[in-house]
């Protein structure tokens, strides 16, 4: 479930009305019937009418969401990259902070306690967060462009039937199954399928398991 919920931030546009907040409240695990998880719609709304940048709109979200509800921590950090895209008139969020809740910028100096959202020097972590974020997502950008195409080049040369369904769901998921079946790609074809790839280098078992593997770029 909480794969689906940042999934379900990056599919949508930046927007958080209540329908869509009681959903993803309950995909992180908490129930909506709290009055305070109602008000998060018009505190996201005041925020984009109060034009603090970006970054500082983020963490007053997030340290709003974890004042309220110290247990909504992941809640805090879905609504604060929202709010990111938001101010930044995005199309489309992305997780950008949440991958880097725990990372150094979170550890204050010396990699000391982390640094929780509404806490001294939270807005400066922020910051310093989304610098590394952007990093890292322009590297793995790059990254996965590169491997998608290799992917392409190395597609013809596949003889499977059903092959390119295949293909199409490694370049639009995070993740396949090693165990895909599809109306003309049975369960050993698959995986031979994706031993084959493998031999020409154009996906990655991401799984690091000998059972229930899963491959992409």
């Amino acid at each position: 479930m909480l794969f689906c919920g940042w999934r379900q931030l990056a599919a949508q546009p930046p927007v958080a009305g209540a329908e869509r907040l009681e959903k993803i409240v309950e995909m992180l695990g908490h129930h909506w019937g709290d009055a305070a998880f109602a008000a998060l719609s018009t505190e996201i709304e005041n925020l984009a009418a109060s034009q603090r940048p970006a970054p500082f709109a983020a963490a007053a979200i997030a340290a709003h969401v974890v004042a309220m509800r110290p247990d909504a921590e992941l809640l805090a950090w879905w609504l604060a990259d929202l709010v990111l895209a938001q101010g930044l008139r995005w199309p489309r969020p992305l997780p950008l902070l949440m991958a880097q809740a725990f990372g150094p910028a979170f550890r204050g100096e010396a990699g000391g306690k982390r640094i929780r959202p509404g806490e001294k020097s939270f807005e400066r972590a922020v910051c310093l967060a989304l610098v590394a974020a952007a990093a890292d997502a322009c590297r793995l950008a790059a990254e996965l462009s590169r491997r998608a195409e290799k992917l392409l080049v190395v597609a013809p040369k596949l003889r499977v039937k059903g092959a390119g369904d295949v293909i199409f769901l490694l370049l639009s998921e995070d993740a396949v199954s090693g165990s895909l079946t599809t109306k003309t790609l049975s369960r050993f074809a698959a995986r031979r399928l994706f031993e084959r790839l493998q031999q020409l280098d154009a996906v990655r078992e991401l799984s690091g398991r000998t059972t229930f593997r899963l491959f992409g770029l």
